[in-house]
């Protein structure tokens, strides 16, 4: 690895720009994001079809897209989301690429990184703190116990702490009440995070956070709690985007960390038009498929943030694209065009989205496994020529930025700006925006509603939230909300269990099927594996 500052002096920031965490991570001044007269970078959003347990590899295909374009002598940025410990230790694993395609120090930056996601989880937790703190000593805003949406959250996949009932053991010890968690990155603290613009900003949008009802049914904020300047104050520090490098040594940010199934699933805003002003090209990915993290990206985050993508990858394997055809998992590296052809209705269905419903230029990357075979890869090309997409095979795994010239040549060859075709107007109703979402990007033939779900929105559209969009939480496994319709289902019914305003994140959060705001561990959790030896060397991290 370079000193981080050498890294830093390739973008033209000196020691004033930069805070320095250790030799190899730092800080970069959120500041300079908003300077005058600023050049404007081309941006490359990686996206991909429905994750399978096959694996897609969205990180590794960004990190070796961005190498690549370096190789090709690009001012090149990367911008990636900051991992979180539930999947480190759960099954996913890390984020940080893989293979000759990974951004470095690994183990830092899947671990505790410069603390932004500790400082995240403070700042929530420390308003869940002043809630029942403000109950507890006479409770002046009338808030309901029975009626508090705020919950507090760990960085950690931890089921037991789904459902919980605390302030037991007396009245000294607080009222008690049903309460729970949610794991950090699905807090509303880090969408917050992710899309203020400024410490002003911030601070404005942690004020609005509604933390419960009164005993008249009226919100009660964080502002009105006296928490927001606190919350504000320990964030300063994490807003500031990290600075790290690739293997082979080319600059990347990685900040902030929302889950794309019940988040909007992007790095923060702030980044992103850090490394906007930075370079003249900029790769950043949205997480799991381009239904749930490329469509928050654009009808969220591209809205919020007035940016839009030059040019979208979406990434692909053959043994993904068999998974969706019906091949059993045992079977994943066998041949068979018959299994692709079945399963390539979902890389159909995403270019469709992306391509004719977002209105965007789009370039298809075969992420190379070992077990595939050229009709397989022949079979993809033929389908996407047919589409009138390119498409490239990348191998940056195994062979890092030599691996992914065939993909930047593609992506620069489509490179064109175009405004986005947003999926709902903001005026429209919010079930109108939520139908929207469901017919047209997930193909689903009907909604319907929980009472609960019905109830909630009622109360959201009477409190003047109604223009605000909508983060569809669902599995992510398929365009419906039943994990096991794989491919491409159409005409199916989907169900809103629950909806939840985040008002200072800006948007409402609509919750189907099964999906959890606080994950648990597998089976054999990824934590049984990672061993740390005398000399501080850890191993297992992957």
């Amino acid at each position: 690895m370079q000193p981080i500052a050498q890294v830093a002096a390739k973008l033209g920031l000196g020691e004033d720009d930069i805070s320095l965490y250790g030799k190899y991570k730092a800080k970069i001044n959120h500041r300079l994001a908003n300077r005058e007269g600023q050049k404007q970078g081309k941006l490359i959003l990686v996206t991909a079809i429905s994750p399978t347990p096959a694996g897609e590899g969205k990180t590794t295909m960004s990190v070796g897209l961005a190498d690549a374009l370096c190789a090709m002598g690009k001012s090149t940025m990367l911008c990636l989301r900051e991992p979180s410990l539930g999947p480190v230790f759960g099954i996913k694993g890390g984020a940080a690429g893989g293979g000759y395609a990974q951004v470095v120090p690994m183990e830092d930056i899947n671990l505790h990184f410069t603390g932004d996601l500790h400082a995240i989880g403070a700042a929530n937790n420390l308003l869940a703190a002043m809630v029942d703190n403000h109950i507890f000593q006479g409770n002046a805003l009338g808030l309901d116990p029975r009626r508090i949406t705020w919950k507090r959250c760990v960085d950690m996949n931890d089921r037991q702490l789904r459902f919980v009932t605390d302030g037991l053991g007396g009245k000294v010890n607080g009222t008690p009440r049903e309460d729970g968690f949610d794991i950090t990155v699905a807090s509303e603290v880090m969408a917050i995070f992710c899309l203020a613009t400024s410490l002003s900003d911030l601070k404005e949008r942690l004020s609005r956070i509604v933390v419960g009802y009164t005993y008249g049914g009226q919100p009660v904020t964080a502002g009105q709690i006296g928490a927001a300047g606190a919350m504000a104050a320990l964030l300063k520090d994490a807003f500031d985007p990290n600075l790290v490098q690739t293997l082979e040594g080319n600059p990347a940010i990685i900040h902030g960390g929302p889950f794309a199934n019940i988040a909007h699933g992007c790095n923060s805003a702030v980044a992103t038009r850090l490394s906007l002003s930075l370079a003249d090209y900029v790769v950043t990915e949205a997480g799991f498929g381009a239904d749930l993290g490329a469509e928050k990206f654009l009808d969220i985050k591209c809205r919020k943030a007035g940016i839009s993508p030059d040019a979208v990858v979406l990434v692909a394997t053959v043994r993904a694209l068999k998974h969706h055809g019906g091949c059993p998992k045992e079977e994943l590296g066998v041949p068979s065009v018959e299994y692709l052809k079945k399963g390539s209705a979902n890389l159909v269905r995403h270019i469709e989205n992306l391509r004719d419903g977002f209105g965007l230029p789009v370039c298809v990357a075969i992420n190379a496994f070992p077990t595939d075979t050229p009709e397989e890869h022949q079979f993809l090309r033929d389908l996407c020529a047919e589409l009138g997409v390119p498409c490239a095979l990348s191998e940056v795994f195994a062979k890092g930025s030599a691996g992914g010239r065939e993909l930047a040549e593609a992506v620069l060859g489509v490179m064109e700006h175009r405004d986005v075709h947003y999926t709902y107007e903001m005026t429209a109703p919010l079930t109108e925006k939520i139908e929207a979402v469901c017919k047209k990007i997930y193909r689903a033939g009907s909604v319907s509603y929980a009472p609960a779900a019905k109830k909630a929105l009622a109360e959201i559209e009477a409190m003047g939230c109604g223009d605000l969009p909508v983060c569809i939480a669902k599995t992510q496994y398929s365009f419906s909300d039943n994990a096991k319709l794989l491919a491409a289902p159409e005409s199916f019914s989907m169900t809103v269990r629950d909806v939840r305003l985040s008002a200072g994140a800006g948007f409402v959060v609509v919750i189907m099927g099964a999906i959890m705001t606080m994950p648990g561990l597998p089976k054999k959790p990824a934590a049984e594996n990672i061993d740390i030896d005398e000399n501080g060397r850890i191993t297992g991290l992957f």
